[in-house]
């Protein structure tokens, strides 16, 4: 009986963390996306928007960088946010994938 509650458990941890996995990607995509769009923008001052902004571009920003250096230069088009988005992707469903071989 001790072994099928383990199993049962295990399961439901590899459950919990292939959802923990698919929600921090979506939610991290969302968030690079809302930082691509106030690069965009240009917003009134505003303290609130100001520490919006500020937070979406401290957390966004150090993932980027990775991509910024390792791309070519294309003047002002700037790809790191969309290989970024797909790296991330890519990288949860492999994570996902290898959660799946331990059910």
């Amino acid at each position: 009986m001790g072994g099928l509650a383990t199993v049962t458990l295990l399961a439901d941890a590899i459950d919990k963390a292939e959802t923990f996995i698919d929600v921090f990607v979506s939610v991290y995509s969302l968030v690079i996306l809302l930082y691509i769009v106030a690069s965009w923008v240009r917003l009134p001052y505003s303290p609130w928007l100001n520490r919006i902004q500020r937070f979406l571009y401290d957390v966004s920003e150090p993932y980027l960088r990775i991509f910024r250096r390792l791309l070519p230069s294309l003047g002002p088009l700037d790809l790191s946010p969309m290989i970024g988005i797909i790296v991330l992707v890519i990288l949860g469903q492999v994570a996902i994938r290898i959660l799946d071989q331990f059910h």
